[in-house]
């Protein structure tokens, strides 16, 4: 009975576990499957919310584009119409233009048409004016005499010199009128600055004398075989002269400088007492810096003395390297400083800047201080100094036409003009030499001789002044007026010279009776 009971358990347990199972497995499908159609159902939800979502966006994205859309549209319906409106503006105005120019074409037509007309009837007229020109000049020449030729040239000769002679009046007018003006002015100026402005010149030449304590002093100068001599010159590049003059040598060079340093050398060589080349080349380098040294003390020296500041200290050095300098015997620092003295002078005399009259003066001529080294005029090398050292305008024009090469632009530079020339043609400031002064003399007789009428000529006061005696037959008080000028317009184009000179021309008429 346990048995059949047990196996009955055992039985039922055998069925009840499959089919337990069987139901928790049903049971759980069950469950998928209904989660799987929640799902789904959810998805299908999930799906059709979006599906509306995007519709509501899509729909609320066309509004926006065609709002938009009817945006531009009304712009550019807006814009139509005023490009339309300002179309239609142009439109009218070209048409009123094109009126007002057809009435303008009538009334040009209209005139032209009148214009023709006169100048058909100004064509008759001057062919009538021709024709009675031509019968008044028959008839003119029948009266006279004289062709139309003839009569023109009587015209023209007794125009010609009626013209001149009152041409010449008044220029002898207009002359003397000046003069009485401005010539009592001018001399005024001039001569109180030449009388404040004393300076001492010193006439100076290429060759420069040394005194030896004896004559033994030559041959030790010369050395043996010459050596000595030899190098002097060549340190210097001096030329040393050694001949019968008792107790002298003789140093010959164009360069100023090397002539002063070759004389600063052998004088200390004579005091020394050793001459040797070692020796000499020792003393040359001494000589040098000393020179060197008095050339700036000279060139500041020369400053002070004017009374000009900041100039640049290589011009103050070329300014006292021209105190070995000299122009026709006149010392080129004392010419310099001398010029620079006058136009300060008359630059007060008329109201212009002193300090800037006189720094333009004093650098007027400092182109020769290198123009043994330097090609070029001293004017040109002048003005390249001033403009590398940064000096003013108002100076480098007055050194750039203080001999008229260009002209001045400034009262400074014409006062430097001045001043240049009175200190160049006072009396003993310049000399010539004799073949310079002879040339300028024959010269000066010779542009005056060529001139018709003219008797003699004689050029007297050392070139300064020419004299010239005309017929008084062939020559009148009128052409003695022209022929002045003419003479002397000739002598500033042909000649060069220091200061002016004077053009007198002379006419004398002379009565000779005898009483018997």
């Amino acid at each position: 009975m346990a048995a059949i009971i047990i196996v009955a358990v055992i039985i039922t347990l055998i069925v009840a576990v499959p089919i337990t199972c069987i139901a928790a497995i049903s049971y759980r499908k069950k469950i998928v499957e209904k989660k799987l159609g929640d799902a789904e159902e959810k998805s299908r939800e999930i799906i059709d919310e979006a599906i509306k979502t995007a519709e509501t966006k899509k729909r609320e994205a066309l509004l926006e584009a065609k709002e938009e859309s009817l945006k531009t549209k009304n712009e550019l319906e807006r814009e139509s119409k005023e490009r339309r409106a300002e179309i239609q503006r142009y439109e009218r105005r070209v048409l009123s233009k094109e009126e007002a120019l057809d009435k303008k074409a009538e009334a040009i037509e209209k005139r032209e048409a009148g214009f023709a007309a006169k100048e058909e009837e100004l064509s008759k007229q001057k062919l009538e004016v021709t024709e009675l020109h031509e019968k008044r000049v028959q008839e003119l020449e029948r009266i006279s005499g004289l062709t139309s030729e003839q009569a023109k040239e009587y015209l023209l000769k007794t125009v010609e010199d009626e013209v001149k002679h009152d041409t010449a009046k008044l220029i002898k007018e207009l002359e003397s009128r000046a003069k009485e003006e401005a010539n009592k002015k001018a001399k005024e100026y001039v001569v109180t600055a030449i009388q404040k402005c004393a300076a001492d010149h010193v006439a100076e030449t290429t060759i420069s004398v040394v005194q030896l304590p004896n004559d033994e002093m030559k041959g030790r100068i010369i050395g043996r075989e010459g050596r000595n001599i030899r190098t002097l010159e060549t340190m210097t590049g001096v030329d040393l002269i050694i001949d019968d003059t008792p107790e002298a040598v003789i140093l010959s060079g164009f360069d100023p400088i090397r002539r002063e340093v070759a004389r600063i050398a052998l004088e200390k060589l004579i005091v020394d007492g050793r001459i040797h080349p070692a020796r000499i080349e020792e003393m040359v380098e001494k000589a040098q810096k000393e020179v060197e040294v008095m050339m700036r003390e000279e060139g500041e020296a020369a400053t002070l003395e004017v009374g000009v500041h900041g100039i640049h200290p290589e011009l103050i050095r070329l300014l006292g390297k021209m105190r070995f300098r000299t122009s026709y015997g006149q010392n080129a620092l004392k010419h310099s400083i001398e010029v620079a003295h006058l136009s300060g002078l008359l630059a007060s005399e008329i109201g212009v800047d002193i300090r800037m009259a006189k720094r333009a003066g004093l650098l007027h001529d400092i182109g020769k201080a290198v123009d043994h080294e330097m090609e070029g005029s001293h004017i040109q090398l002048g003005v390249d100094l001033c403009r590398k050292y940064k000096e003013s305008p108002i100076v480098i024009n007055a050194v750039e036409s203080h001999h008229g090469d260009v002209e001045p632009e400034t009262l400074i530079a014409c006062l430097v003009q001045a001043a240049d020339t009175i200190s160049a043609a006072r009396p003993g400031a310049r000399r010539e030499t004799l073949e310079t002064y002879t040339n300028r003399l024959k010269q000066l007789e010779d542009i005056a001789n060529v001139y018709k009428g003219v008797d003699k000529s004689f050029a007297i006061q050392a070139g300064r002044e020419i004299r010239i005696m005309v017929v008084p037959e062939q020559v009148t008080d009128a052409d003695m007026v022209l022929m002045a000028r003419d003479i002397s317009k000739q002598v500033e184009a042909e000649l060069e010279y220091p200061g002016q000179i004077k053009v007198n021309v002379i006419r004398e008429s002379r009565v000779i009776d005898y009483a018997k």
